[in-house]
């Protein structure tokens, strides 16, 4: 089968994935597909164990499918080496976890410019570049201080600023305001879209959180492990 069109971001073919055996046996994904174009904003909503979580990292080459296959800008990111595939999404995909992943060690610029030194750049020339993008989430003035001196919702714009740093195609985001209040979650998507969207980038969330609904392209509806709907938002 030909690559995609360049205008998708992703193409999913028949996921589904499957934990355990026998009686402890349950599908997580069940036979899903659905295509991202490039410029969108798009919604994995659902609620909890409905499979969104599990089908959003299976896209994203965390997970490997039981069955089904990725294609990402393109490229069958499950018919990669394990090494590969790591290499991809350095590359390629920048991911935004619930529960921001930093590192309390590390101040707001030295988390930022993890991924960065992952590429080879050298450690100085990556927390000067670090320190640029903490200036695109507005936290410019923030860069020296860990992530205990910040709040939720600075914490979550750090891990933003880590996952753009390489200025990847596709950003996902998993709950981005789960643990936010709403106007401060409102604001952070609000963010996302105004600044980070562009007609070469493809943008996708997980959330149940109706609150920021407005702000999506296309939103798909998640039951039982299938996709039961999709809306478009044609102001969104």
């Amino acid at each position: 089968m030909p690559p995609q069109s360049a205008s998708f971001g992703i193409s999913a073919e028949h996921m589904t994935k499957v934990f355990g055996e026998g009686e402890a046996r349950t599908v997580a994904v069940d036979d899903v597909s659905l295509d991202i174009r490039m410029g969108q904003m798009l919604y994995i909503v659902g609620p909890s164990g409905s499979g969104k979580t599990t089908l959003l990292s299976m896209i994203s080459g965390i997970l490997r499918p039981t069955s089904g296959r990725v294609l990402v800008k393109g490229v069958d990111i499950w018919g990669l080496s394990a090494t590969d595939d790591a290499v991809f999404r350095l590359h390629n995909i920048g991911f935004v976890f619930q529960d921001f992943h930093l590192f309390p060690r590390l101040t707001t610029a030295e988390n930022v410019a993890i991924p960065l030194v992952l590429r080879g750049v050298a450690w100085g020339e990556a927390l000067e570049t670090a320190r640029k993008y903490l200036d695109i989430v507005g936290l410019g003035n923030r860069w020296d201080l860990p992530p205990v001196k910040l709040s939720g919702g600075e914490q979550q714009r750090v891990a933003i600023a880590r996952a753009i740093v390489t200025q990847p195609d596709i950003l996902i985001l998993d709950e981005p305001t789960a643990s936010l209040d709403g106007d401060t979650g409102r604001n952070i998507v609000s963010f996302v879209k105004t600044n980070l969207l562009t007609p070469e980038r493809a943008i996708v969330i997980v959330t149940h959180d109706a609150r920021i609904y407005e702000f999506a392209s296309a939103i798909l509806h998640m039951e039982d492990g299938k996709l039961s709907s999709r809306e478009d938002n044609t102001d969104g």
